[in-house]
């Protein structure tokens, strides 16, 4: 294929990806925005509270991650039955994922008071978190039949179901939170209702297809625990330093949520153009044809650092409109303005490791991936915030200055050995 034919390629599939994503980052929008007009208290209860949920939600969501490649390489083959197998077994694996997840929800919930936040914080952080904890069954299921629509190349069902039940979120938002006058509890039930609402949708219109088998069950953990634990460690980089944030105060830590959602909204876009790599990866490796996996890949990069820079750019620019939208309180307007240089510095780390996280997904080779993701936000990321807020005395911009070391290192470990493969393995 020409470059022209891939980037049409990548777009077909991966347009219908960043959308829904955008979907997502638009309800993350609609709920800071929201609770962040109906008190402070409740926005930074909110990005605790979601930065600690979101550290664990990646654990059943890296589960489902194994789907694509599986489903997309069968369905490459034409093996559309095996295809179908292969959801029906991650179907059990998410649901299994999301029972212990629930266990380990549960540990956190009973140790909230040990987590070091404001104690005039937890009144609205308990509620919220119940209602947060009741949803995970159903992201967990939703997120297997999402994996295997896209695999199979229809990236459209999992958009309109997101979008759609974005609309559903922002009525219950506006009913709950202020009509109701129920605040951030509010919330977290719209939230809830929501996501039951994609589970139920994605069921009707997938289905489920005929039998499964332990093999295949044991394939998906083995292949699925390796892209949690990578998952996990990228978004505790992210989600650790909100504890961080609140040794400092509620408005850091207010700060801190508004532009987790900020950088969201450029992951997703990212994450959007990687996902349908994997997918066509995914096809190009069940034939075996690697000089298009390796073009697919290098398109991919291509693509994302075009939109990066414009995605960047514009946040800078309209930085204070944006701000707006979440808070009118000047305190945290002024710590999001001095976390706008780091912000811009991560970019580039965020969208190689993205690219090239999906990429090595795409062909299965993920065990590297948690030693990378251990090197770059455990032993980088994390203490790089800690040195620089606190014994540099940088306070909350100097939490986010550790991302892009992270996300750098994070880039060039997945670009090796993805390059390694890519060059090297022929079958």
């Amino acid at each position: 294929m020409t470059i022209r034919q891939h980037i049409l390629s990548l777009s077909h599939l991966g347009l219908p990806i960043v959308i829904a994503q955008l979907g997502t980052i638009a309800q993350s929008f609609a709920d800071t925005s929201m609770i962040g007009q109906y008190g402070t208290l409740e926005l930074s209860s909110a990005g605790f509270v979601n930065n600690v949920f979101n550290l664990l939600i990646f654990f059943v969501l890296g589960l489902s991650y194994s789907t694509t490649p599986v489903v997309g390489s069968l369905w490459g083959q034409g093996r559309k039955d095996d295809a179908r197998r292969a959801l029906n077994n991650s179907l059990v694996v998410s649901t299994i994922g999301s029972a212990v997840l629930l266990l380990l929800l549960a540990v956190v919930y009973l140790n909230l008071d040990n987590l070091g936040q404001p104690s005039e914080l937890m009144p609205y952080i308990r509620p919220y978190f119940i209602t947060l904890t009741l949803s995970v069954p159903f992201i967990a299921v939703f997120n297997s039949f999402k994996q295997y629509s896209d695999a199979t190349g229809d990236t459209r069902t999992p958009m309109w179901v997101m979008l759609i039940s974005n609309v559903v979120n922002v009525v219950g938002n506006y009913i709950l939170i202020f009509v109701c006058d129920m605040g951030l509890l509010g919330a977290g039930i719209a939230t809830l209702l929501s996501r039951i609402f994609m589970a139920v949708w994605m069921w009707l219109k997938v289905g489920i297809g005929r039998g499964y088998d332990a093999k295949g069950i044991m394939y998906l953990t083995r292949k699925g625990l390796p892209i949690s634990v990578q998952l996990c460690l990228e978004a505790g980089s992210f989600n650790v330093c909100a504890l961080f944030m609140g040794w400092i105060g509620a408005n850091a830590l207010a700060a801190h949520q508004v532009m987790c959602v900020v950088g969201s909204l450029c992951f997703m876009v990212y994450y959007g153009i990687g996902a349908a790599a994997a997918v066509r990866i995914s096809h190009y490796r069940g034939l075996k044809d690697m000089n298009g996996v390796r073009e697919t890949a290098y398109v991919a990069l291509g693509m994302t650092a075009v939109i990066g820079v414009v995605v960047t750019i514009s946040v800078l620019v309209f930085h204070g409109l944006l701000f707006s939208v979440f808070t009118t309180s000047q305190e945290v307007i002024a710590i999001l303005v001095s976390m706008l240089p780091a912000f811009a510095a991560y970019q580039i780390g965020d969208l190689a490791q993205t690219v090239f996280a999906n990429c090595l997904r795409a062909v299965e080779d993920v065990k590297s991936m948690m030693l990378s993701a251990f090197v770059a936000y455990i032993i980088v990321s994390i203490p790089c915030s800690y040195i620089f807020a606190f014994p540099l005395g940088m306070g909350a911009a100097g939490i986010w200055w550790g991302f892009p070391f992270g996300l750098s290192v994070a880039a060039i470990l997945y670009y090796w050995r993805f390059t390694r493969y890519s060059l090297f393995n022929h079958h």
